[in-house]
């Protein structure tokens, strides 16, 4: 049995990877940590089990294998000083992260496993494998990148429009640099660019389509969301896969051996 604990356990993500735990039968419940004035503080965390919200200074570190980070990006530090501290994997699923937040993954990837990964849907995963092929057979193509989000989202473009745009240019053989030309505003597109659309509206989980367009013919992947449980039972996959990993700094795709897949197709 994976005993996992879990950042960020009141919100909502936290709310369904602790309902995915209840459900499952080869992981459990074993921390659920919040702030010290969250609400939710020293309440319980499930009916069935004896769990209680906690702080992180109250950590137990013997009973946890794995921690998942739903919380936001300001706790990234602290939260990865404790994975540290205490060498146990973590699996951030935290969106919004700037570049210095993300060195600081890689940072402490030298000590502990760490997968990083803005959205944890298998599907998601699937399809930036899928748009990073299509951009490489079509180098010429205009990309555009539209995402729906729930009302209260806070970052846009979201974590995974952005990880869309880097496998796109990764395709391309481009620097990130070269090809954001982030939310469009004013109409205009550049020769190269790949250009974001943002929806926030409603109860809408989470909505993305890649556009890759040519003259007289355009071609649309996509991918939508329809209940968080989808989030949390990747989330609690990928807990469960890297688990048993070295330190490194890890992706979703890592957990699906893709390249292997893609490798043994090509073969045949």
């Amino acid at each position: 049995m994976i005993n996992v604990g879990i950042f960020g356990a009141s919100g909502r993500m936290g709310q369904a990877v602790i309902q995915a735990l209840v459900n499952d039968n080869e992981a459990s419940l074993s921390a659920a940590i919040v702030r010290k004035n969250s609400s939710s503080y020293g309440k319980s965390a499930t009916e069935n089990e004896p769990v209680h919200f906690i702080s992180a200074d109250e950590l137990q570190p013997e009973e946890i294998d794995v921690l998942i980070d739903f919380s936001l990006p300001e706790a990234l530090t602290e939260n990865l000083k404790l994975a540290e501290q205490y060498q146990l994997p973590i699996v951030v699923c935290t969106t919004g992260l700037n570049e210095e937040q993300k060195e600081r993954l890689a940072q402490a990837a030298e000590t502990v496993a760490v997968l990083y990964a803005s959205n944890t849907s298998v599907g998601i995963a699937l399809l930036e494998q899928l748009v990073g092929i299509s951009s490489a057979a079509l180098p010429n193509a205009d990309i555009e990148i539209f995402e729906a989000h729930h009302r209260h989202k806070k970052d846009g473009p979201s974590g995974t429009a952005l990880s869309l745009g880097q496998a796109a240019a990764k395709g391309r053989q481009q620097s990130w640099e070269q090809v954001n030309d982030g939310i469009r505003s004013d109409g205009l597109r550049s020769d190269e660019g790949i250009g974001f659309s943002v929806m926030r509206a409603a109860d809408i989980i989470g909505e993305h389509q890649v556009t890759l367009a040519v003259a007289g013919e355009r071609i649309e992947i996509g991918h939508r969301v329809s209940n968080r449980k989808t989030f949390a039972d990747g989330a609690l996959r990928a807990a469960k896969w890297l688990e048993e990993q070295a330190p490194g700094l890890y992706s979703l795709q890592d957990t699906l051996n893709l390249q292997d897949i893609l490798q043994r197709m090509l073969k045949q």
